[in-house]
């Protein structure tokens, strides 16, 4: 059971949370207060520019002294934003966070981003997949069925 970027988003659903490069960050910080998220794309259409997270917020305007209700998003958003297919494995994503320091992979397919994931959704999946080695490795063991 090696478990897939599309086996998370058919888990928790493909539901994507954006703001256009033109908001004010204070935009952007109640859609993520709203949906309980960490961070929010950014995007312009179906194109996508950037991410914005909790942890941009804090380092380019609160340390920086800018004020969250004038500065748009594009001046403080990641542009170079780290991607994921859904065919790329949940150890692979791992890798790719750990590596860069990220907590949000978009989901993007064909061009299109079609959902998000977070550190959060690859935890419980290696989770849940481990769990399941285990539970395999003891009836093998025990000659029990699983």
């Amino acid at each position: 059971m090696k478990t897939q970027v599309k086996d998370i988003l058919a888990a928790k659903g493909d539901q994507v949370w954006a703001v256009s490069p033109d908001d004010t960050v204070l935009d952007a910080l109640k859609t993520m207060k709203e949906h309980d998220i960490g961070a929010v794309l950014v995007m312009d259409g179906d194109a996508l520019r950037g991410i914005l997270s909790e942890r941009d917020y804090a380092r380019k305007v609160v340390l920086l002294g800018r004020a969250s209700r004038n500065t748009p998003v594009k001046e403080i958003m990641t542009a170079e934003v780290e991607t994921v297919s859904p065919e790329d494995s949940i150890d692979q994503c791992m890798t790719s966070m750990t590596e860069k320091h990220i907590r949000h992979l978009p989901v993007v397919e064909e061009g299109r981003v079609v959902g998000v994931i977070s550190i959060g959704d690859v935890v419980k999946a290696i989770i849940e997949e481990q769990a399941f080695l285990l539970d395999q490795m003891e009836a093998y063991i025990t000659g029990q069925p699983a």
